[in-house]
């Protein structure tokens, strides 16, 4: 019995002095920028490229062949801060019939295009592409970004605003338009697609049907929790605030997030009335408080929270017990890393993960682009330099 006890005391006292850090995958990458399993397999994993090439990570080691490669047809990022390209892939849920996966990408014209490929062996069958949607964007950048299957079979697709400054056609409060949103479509059909008839919208002439949610600004990357299906939005914010935005599974969709009346919890622009009652307000905010700008040329910017929120996952693996069930999510210009636990619609605790994360890096900075999670519910970690992290207890 007392050594059942000790073993217990010496487990308590690791599990209370675990650190979390991140162990390198892989690098070498040229602006990667997402990170996804393939099904049933859990050493192996694509990288997204945001030129346009998908690369094959298999025990830890990049193939030679690219999974695919459609740089021909996607937009190649140009500058700093080029938010087009290709942005996120998710395979069909029934993938190991139909060897089905899908892709989001701004083409050659800057159009937002989501499509479906094919596998033929163990390599995507580039030919066999078939256009789901295109989007015909007014502005280079807020193009949204991950496209993910929910528990209920139905794709969900993030769209960013259209871009410029502050949304100034009010595309995000405007049902009649795809902009600002995230739409949930079938494509388990002949058709490209065919809308779900429980979309909260399919009701009203003059709505998109495809609108699942909207009033966003730029939700470049949302999941959902394995466990309770509940939607974790990080939608980028504009000049204060940068946001979380949660739905609760099963709450039916046609959440309006307030974009471009409200910025976070703020009416926007800073200093105009408005009344916050029709709006779903955000379970958590922080500051916009870094520049841009300064990011995009390596300026190093101390005590500043953040200026593009990348939106993670919730916590459902088992190698970090400490971390079961909490959102984890992070910074793209400071790289600063957080996690979050959410009862009843607030946040109850915020741990910042930052300096653990960097030093097991042997790093002073980062640029977050993305999160991603295998098939055991671990997480992944992008930085946009090139490299891709696995977080571990140190």
């Amino acid at each position: 019995m007392i050594k059942i006890l000790f073993k217990y005391f010496l487990f308590s006292i690791a599990f209370l002095s675990a650190e979390i850090g991140v162990i390198k995958i892989s690098d070498g990458f040229d602006k990667p920028i997402y990170i996804i399993p393939t099904p049933n397999n859990n050493s192996e994993f694509l990288v997204l490229e945001q030129k346009g090439v998908i690369k094959i990570i298999k025990n830890n080691k990049v193939s030679k062949s690219p999974f695919l490669d459609i740089r021909d047809r996607v937009h190649r990022p140009l500058f700093p801060g080029d938010e087009m390209g290709l942005l996120s892939l998710a395979f069909d849920p029934n993938f190991n019939q139909n060897s089905y996966f899908y892709v989001h990408y701004n083409d050659k014209d800057d159009n937002t295009i989501i499509s479906r490929f094919q596998v033929d062996g163990k390599l995507a069958d580039k030919s066999s592409e078939k256009n789901i949607l295109t989007l015909s964007q007014p502005y280079s950048n807020h193009n949204g970004g991950t496209i993910t299957f929910g528990i209920d079979g139905y794709l969900y697709i993030g769209l960013g605003d259209g871009g410029s400054v502050g949304d100034p056609e009010k595309r995000a409060q405007d049902l009649s338009n795809l902009f600002g949103s995230i739409l949930r479509i079938d494509v388990n059909s002949d058709k490209p697609y065919i809308v779900p008839k429980d979309n909260p919208f399919t009701h009203y002439r003059k709505f998109k049907d495809e609108i699942w949610a909207y009033g966003l600004r730029n939700p470049w990357r949302f999941s959902f929790d394995v466990l309770t299906g509940d939607m974790l939005i990080g939608d980028v914010g504009q000049h204060l605030w940068e946001e979380i935005n949660i739905e609760y599974s099963g709450s039916g969709g046609g959440n309006n997030y307030g974009w471009n009346i409200l910025e976070g919890n703020h009416c926007y622009p800073e200093g105009e009335d408005c009344s916050s009652d029709d709006y779903m307000m955000p379970v958590y905010e922080y500051p916009n408080n870094a520049n841009y700008a300064k990011t995009l040329f390596g300026i190093k910017q101390p005590n500043m929270d953040g200026c593009s929120i990348t939106g993670g996952y919730v916590y459902r693996g088992d190698d970090i017990p400490e971390l079961y069930g909490r959102y984890i999510f992070g910074d793209y210009c400071t790289g600063k890393v957080w996690s979050i636990l959410i009862q009843d619609n607030d946040v109850i605790n915020l741990k910042n993960h930052t300096k653990n994360i960097m030093d097991s890096m042997g790093k002073k900075e980062f640029y977050l682009s993305s999160f991603g999670q295998d098939n055991n519910n671990e997480i992944f970690l992008i930085d946009y330099n090139g490299t891709i992290y696995q977080l571990v207890n140190i």
